[in-house]
C-alpha cells in the first residue's frame, strides 16, 4: 500500500503540473506543437521560464530514443522564447534530473534563466 500511495502522489503532482501549464497557457510565453513555455512561479533570475513537453516524460533519464524529436523541439522552443524575452547577452538552460539533480516535479521540464550575469559553478 505504501508503493500505491507513492505512485498515486506522484501522479497527482504530475497532473497538477500539467494542469498548471494548461491553465496559464494563455498568459504563457509560447505554445507550440509538442511543447509549451511559461514563466516560473518562483523565478531565480529576472527572466526564468520553463519549457515542457505536452507528452508526459517523467525525467531526462526516462526519455527514449523515440523522444529525440520532442527533445530537440523543446530546445528549439527554449531558443525562440529566449529571443522573444530579449536575452541577447546570454542565458542558462537547465534540466534537473532525479533526486541528486534536484528534480522536484517528475514531468520533464527545461529551465531557462537569464537577464543578469549568472555565476558558475551552480549549486
Amino acid at each position: 500500500s505504501t508503493i500505491f500511495l507513492f505512485f498515486l502522489f506522484r501522479q497527482v503532482i504530475v497532473s497538477c503540473f500539467q494542469n498548471y501549464a494548461n491553465n496559464i497557457r494563455s498568459s504563457g510565453i509560447n505554445a507550440e506543437y509538442g511543447g509549451m513555455a511559461f514563466h516560473d512561479v518562483a523565478p531565480q533570475a529576472p527572466v526564468h521560464f520553463l519549457v515542457i513537453p505536452k507528452k508526459h516524460i517523467e525525467s531526462l533519464n526516462k526519455a527514449e530514443d523515440a523522444d529525440a524529436p520532442i527533445m530537440g523541439h523543446l530546445l528549439n522552443v527554449a531558443r525562440k522564447c529566449a529571443d522573444e524575452q530579449k536575452l541577447e547577452e546570454g542565458y542558462r538552460v537547465v534540466i534537473n534530473n532525479g533526486k541528486h539533480g534536484a528534480q522536484s516535479v517528475y514531468h520533464l521540464h527545461i529551465h531557462v534563466l537569464g537577464g543578469r550575469q549568472l555565476s558558475w559553478p551552480p549549486g
